[in-house]
């Protein structure tokens, strides 16, 4: 099956897509807060960092065109600074902005994030949410009429901040009317657009909830079981052809006419971790389509591309590299110490802090998880490096490692946290530590900086270093020590 996926994602560098609507610039503010402030007994945050990146529509065309699409992107913003910001943020990911109006009466919508440390301390939204002013109506309304047909696909990211209006609607039915073409949208009011005979809408469990006048949300690891019994009447709510239900950690119900609904399954993840996942998603559902696959496969796609995003952190993008990764062979590995720089590089790009760290890992226990997840929360991604079979013997001894390279592979793929690995033949990783050049080198156990052999290499690119402890009493001598125990004990 993976073969058909890879197979639908190299299609989607041969298609072109068309995005309409609410463009916004989602900020990300993060710093340290030590301090209370005097006036109210508030944090104060120093800031370090300060992020830029496209949110909403801007956000789920980012992504088509990481994914290799080629997109047009139709929205009206401001003329302020902010609006500058998100159109060069759109550009860094190779968007022709063109179709992006600015409107001088408008405030372009922005987001922003304060965080401290790994925890969101509050979120200010300002700009214009009423409707677009006439004459941007009708340039938005040619510039539809003038691409609709030229393009493979076309998504409608309506947040119901004032793109949308009737007559945009209107327009949009006319044109798919006279002729049908693959039509995704993704609106917080579906039932605006029934008339259209869309291709599939992708409503979320809080859409979800309204569109069916459900008086009693179910609650979370029930949400599944309560939507499945309406597949139905969500398409003829809808009247798409099909309906992609996202329903957070519980997957996705994919619902067709006259089939039982498709299931796929996601994974558990911090609501302050990863933002636009559901952007992500239609971008990838909408392209699988476009290139033929069924609903089926288009969602175990899209639910991968989502899965990817969620192992960032803000607003993130998925790419069409990471996306072929994830479904390649599902393996997080690479002996090619270039390819895992390539793969980190792509990630920087998106602005990633990138954390590594090493080590024998040789039998997997909870103060080896419980020290990987922590590395984690350092940064966005994470990069682990094994001492490869013939560097444990030199440091263990001719009984070691208990699990081969492979095996060790294998269980530690399956770790959230985790997310590249490779392996070095050497005692110490400094080699490997030249070539990929981490933003922040994590090491456990009892070393200082000035005793650490890979100092000098991190520090003198630039890099930063952090030591931090074992958790007490959990070590692979000590699990060994005890089963040897139980053996001499049962002998």
């Amino acid at each position: 099956m993976n073969g058909d996926y890879l197979a639908t994602i190299n299609h989607f560098s041969n298609l072109s897509v068309l995005v309409i609507g609410d463009a916004m610039l989602d900020v990300y503010m993060d710093g340290s807060a030590d301090r209370i402030c005097r006036e109210a007994p508030v944090p104060i945050v120093d800031i370090r960092d300060v992020k830029t990146v496209p949110g909403g529509a801007a956000n789920t065309a980012a992504n088509l065109a990481q994914l290799g699409a080629k997109v047009h992107y139709i929205s009206v913003v401001g003329s302020d600074h902010e609006a500058k910001l998100l159109k060069d943020a759109l550009a860094g990911h190779g968007l022709d902005t063109s179709l992006v109006l600015s409107d001088p009466v408008r405030r372009t919508i922005t987001k922003q994030r304060v965080t401290a440390g790994n925890q969101l301390l509050v979120r200010f939204d300002s700009g214009t949410t009423e409707a677009i002013h006439a004459d941007y109506e009708r340039q938005v309304i040619g510039n539809l009429k003038n691409n609709f047909h030229r393009v493979d696909a076309v998504v409608v990211s309506d947040y119901g901040y004032g793109i949308l209006t009737d007559k945009v609607i209107g327009a949009l039915g006319a044109l798919q009317h006279k002729k049908e073409s693959i039509l995704v949208i993704d609106a917080k009011s579906l039932d605006k657009y029934s008339h259209l005979r869309a291709t599939v809408a992708k409503p979320n469990y809080q859409e979800l909830v309204r569109l069916l006048a459900i008086t009693e949300p179910a609650a979370s690891g029930k949400r599944s079981e309560q939507i499945r019994r309406h597949g139905q009447r969500l398409l003829k709510k809808t009247g798409t052809k099909y309906v992609a239900a996202t329903l957070d950690i519980e997957g996705a119900l994919l619902f067709q006419h006259g089939k039982e609904p498709y299931r796929t399954f996601s994974k558990p993840v911090e609501n302050t971790k990863a933002a636009g996942a559901g952007d992500t998603y239609v971008g990838a559902l909408t392209l699988a389509l476009a290139s033929g696959a069924s609903i089926e496969v288009a969602g175990e796609i899209a639910k991968s591309a989502a899965v990817v995003i969620l192992q960032k952190s803000g607003t993130a993008t998925c790419t069409k590299s990471e996306l072929s990764h994830y479904l390649g062979n599902g393996s997080k590995y690479t002996d090619d110490w270039q390819e895992l720089k390539n793969r980190i590089d792509h990630l920087r790009k998106e602005a990633r802090r990138i954390v590594f760290t090493n080590g024998c890992f040789d039998l997997l226990h909870s103060g080896h998880v419980t020290y990987l997840d922590q590395a984690r929360t350092l940064g966005d991604a994470l990069v682990l490096g094994l001492n490869s079979d013939a560097s444990i013997k030199r440091l263990k001894g001719n009984n070691r490692p208990i699990n081969n390279l492979s095996e060790r592979i294998r269980i530690l793929s399956g770790l959230e946290s985790v997310t590249f690995m490779t392996s070095f033949e050497e005692d110490t990783p400094i080699s490997l530590l030249e070539v990929i050049q981490p933003d922040l080198y994590v090491k456990g156990g009892d070393y200082t900086v000035d005793n650490l052999p890979e100092a000098p290499v991190v520090l003198g690119y630039g890099g930063k270093i952090e030591i931090m402890p074992f958790v007490q009493d959990r070590s692979t001598t000590n699990i060994i020590l005890k089963i040897k125990s139980l053996d001499t004990q049962t002998a």
